[in-house]
């Protein structure tokens, strides 16, 4: 990649098969940084969440809906992701959330087949103009859970969800047909290596069943003009002030800690939050 800039060739690629992995979208010093960050962020320790599977497994989960200006608000406001987003949706975008996906080794849960529109919808967006761009942390194989997608099936449109384990999964009946006729692609990742998908492409996860963990930093955005027509646990439009690439690194450590707006079970739409949750 050029810079990290979205190419023709790559927004081609995205909307015919519903997600673009990049290599080495963040080096090995910004990745080193997010991972340091994670085991040091007193925040994060504190609002994590358990999110169990429908085989009775679980994956810890870290989510916050503002970014600030620190590290993980950088990575988020960097000119490479929203630069990116705003391309392939042709228009401005803000901030909806991020998350830190955690799939402890030996026993990190899956994550069932869904869209994230599926339950995004039912937060009050109008239109599927939202994409989501998943971070390698770690190292991501099939061994311990990487993601996997359906190609082309953003193209299916909306799928009806329904509970499965803890989580909001899509109608089984229908993934299992859909299956049949689109590819089946496991994105294994590198530390650093980066993949946007759009909003209906349907996507899981498996159990982490190695030695080693895998976790993963998820951005997701929506277009400005598709605000929320109802309140949510998830903001309505709030302008997104992008920084430059070279932010991250000027930040380093510097973490917003317990003053991040880190998503509460407790507070915001209790039964929901584990629901919610995706990668």
């Amino acid at each position: 990649m050029n810079g990290h800039q979205l190419t023709q060739i790559d927004q081609e690629a995205f909307w015919r098969d519903g997600f673009l992995q990049l290599r080495a979208f963040f080096d090995a010093e910004e990745v080193g940084l997010v991972q340091q960050a994670i085991r040091q962020d007193a925040g994060i320790r504190k609002n994590i969440i358990q999110v169990d599977d429908s085989q009775g497994a679980s994956t810890e989960l870290a989510l916050w809906n503002h970014p600030g200006d620190d590290l993980f608000g950088a990575v988020a406001r960097c000119e490479r992701m929203v630069g990116g987003v705003e391309k392939l949706l042709g228009g401005e975008v803000y901030h909806y959330h991020s998350k830190l996906t955690m799939k402890r080794p030996g026993v990190g849960g899956a994550w069932d087949w869904h869209q994230d529109y599926g339950y995004w919808y039912e937060n009050g967006c109008l239109f599927p103009d939202m994409v989501s761009v998943a971070i390698a942390v770690d190292q991501a194989t099939r061994a311990n859970g990487c993601l996997e997608m359906l190609r082309g099936s953003h193209k299916l449109g909306r799928i009806d969800h329904g509970r499965v384990g803890g989580q909001t999964g899509a109608d089984m009946d229908r993934v299992a047909a859909i299956e049949k006729q689109l590819d089946h692609v496991y994105l294994e990742m590198e530390p650093g290596d980066a993949c946007f998908f759009h909003c209906n492409t349907l996507h899981s996860s498996s159990q982490n069943k190695s030695d080693r963990p895998r976790n993963v930093l998820i951005c997701c955005y929506n277009k400005a003009t598709n605000d929320p027509i109802k309140a949510h646990h998830h903001p309505g439009y709030t302008p997104l002030e992008r920084v430059p690439d070279a932010r991250i690194k000027e930040l380093g450590l510097a973490l917003d800690g317990e003053a991040r707006s880190f998503f509460d079970p407790a507070k915001d739409m209790t039964i929901e939050a584990p629901r919610r949750a995706d990668g």
